[in-house]
Formats: structure tokens, C-alpha cells, sequence
């Protein structure tokens, strides 16, 4: 498989991977599946351990992506970052060729068609070699729903959203209810939280900054979507 090393948070369905590469950790980008999902490996720069978020489809691909040297990174977790089927198509598959622990919120357990053997909640942590990530619940777009926060000591956070914030608005939500639930949780878990800086990774699509979406939080309000 082909990485590009100039990460722009744009990648084509079917085509190039794409890696940023920090102090501690590499980020690379895959799109996978026919709803173009994201699917994130981090790597530990220091331990060559892996965290893989969202082993959505393409067993193949990912397994590509992952590598097939020996000096390939040891996928050590894979976190589902939500219950809804386009994200964790693959999940059995890669999960038991790399021998992978499995994480996710014990509201979205249920669905996955593997039991999580780490059930996380807001507040807790995961390891990825020795990076940290944070987890967020973010309720409304599922019950479960989670974000991966990594506090990049040498810059800018990083967060992966899953279905939960996209440029241009919040996920998708079933009731008025759900909505409320998940821009309430987005804005004071996220908004309320984090700097302008810190770039989010969704489950589909482009990236963005949060400073770049704080302006429409109220417009998204209105408009109740």
C-alpha cells in the first residue's frame, strides 16, 4: 500500500493511505469500505506498538496497511469507536489475525460482532505503547458513542470523533432528544474543553479544527441538525 507523508486529512475511497508523523506518535489515514470510512492506526514511535481505530471494512486493506515486515508495528488494540455496522465490518477479522485486544462503551457492547475485552467510560485512558489517549463519551449519534483524545505535549491535541462531529455539524441523531443529548455533550466535552487548535479526525470524510467549527455551533442549534 501506498502512504503519503504530507497529511492533509483529505483521503480518496480505494485510494492512497495517508501518515502524519509527530514527536511520539504516527497517525495514518485509510479509507475503507464502500461509506468511505476512516480507519486510523496510531503508532507508538518509541514501543512500534499500534492502536487501530475503527476496523471498518476491507479486512485486506488494513492488514496492508498494517504491514507485513517484521519490522511491522505490533497491533496491540482496536477500538470501536460506535455500534453502527459500517464500523466494525472488519473487526473479527483483524482483530483476530493480530491476536488484538478489542475496546468500546458497554452501551454500543451488545451489537459488536466481537465481545469488547476492555469496556471503557468518559474519564478513562487506553495506551498506545507509551502515548495516552483520552476517552470521551459523546451521547446521541449511539448510546456509546466514543472520542479518542491525544494531548500531543509537543503541539496540538488530536481527537478522533468517530460518527459524532464532522466539518459542518454533529452526527446524525433519530430524535430532537438524541440531538440535544450530543451537541450538549460536544460542546461542553469538546468546545468547552479543548483550544481552537486542536484537529479532529472524523469517522467519514475530511478533517477539520475545532476553531474552524466553533463559529456554528449556534447555527447548528438553530437549525436542529
Amino acid at each position: 500500500m501506498n502512504v503519503v507523508e504530507s497529511y492533509t486529512g483529505h483521503v480518496e475511497p480505494g485510494g492512497d493511505a495517508a501518515r502524519r508523523t509527530l514527536e511520539a506518535l504516527t497517525i495514518t489515514k485509510l479509507s475503507v469500505g464502500p461509506m468511505d470510512n476512516n480507519a486510523y492506526l496510531l503508532v507508538c514511535r518509541a514501543t512500534n506498538e499500534a492502536l487501530l481505530i475503527d476496523a471498518a471494512n476491507d479486512p485486506e486493506r488494513i492488514s496492508d496497511l498494517i504491514g507485513h515486515a517484521e519490522d511491522r508495528p505490533t497491533l496491540r488494540t482496536i477500538v470501536t469507536t460506535h455500534q453502527h455496522g459500517d464500523h466494525w465490518q472488519a473487526l473479527g477479522a483483524v482483530a483476530g489475525a493480530n491476536g488484538a485486544y478489542t475496546a468500546a462503551h458497554p452501551a454500543d457492547a451488545d451489537p459488536l460482532p466481537v465481545p469488547p475485552d476492555h469496556l471503557v467510560e468518559h474519564g478513562d485512558t487506553l495506551s498506545v505503547g507509551d502515548v495516552t489517549l483520552e476517552v470521551i463519551h459523546l451521547r446521541g449519534h449511539t448510546p456509546g458513542s466514543i472520542a479518542l483524545l491525544y494531548r500531543d505535549p509537543a503541539g496540538r491535541p488530536h481527537l478522533f470523533t468517530g460518527d459524532s462531529l464532522f466539518p459542518g455539524g454533529v452526527g446524525k441523531t433519530n430524535s430532537a432528544e438524541d440531538f440535544r443529548s450530543l451537541l450538549d455533550d460536544v460542546e461542553s466535552r469538546v468546545f468547552g474543553e479543548l483550544p481552537d487548535e486542536t484537529w479532529f479526525y472524523p469517522g467519514h470524510g475530511d478533517d477539520s479544527t475545532l476553531g474552524a467549527e466553533r463559529p456554528q455551533l449556534p447555527e447548528w442549534r438553530e437549525r436542529g441538525w
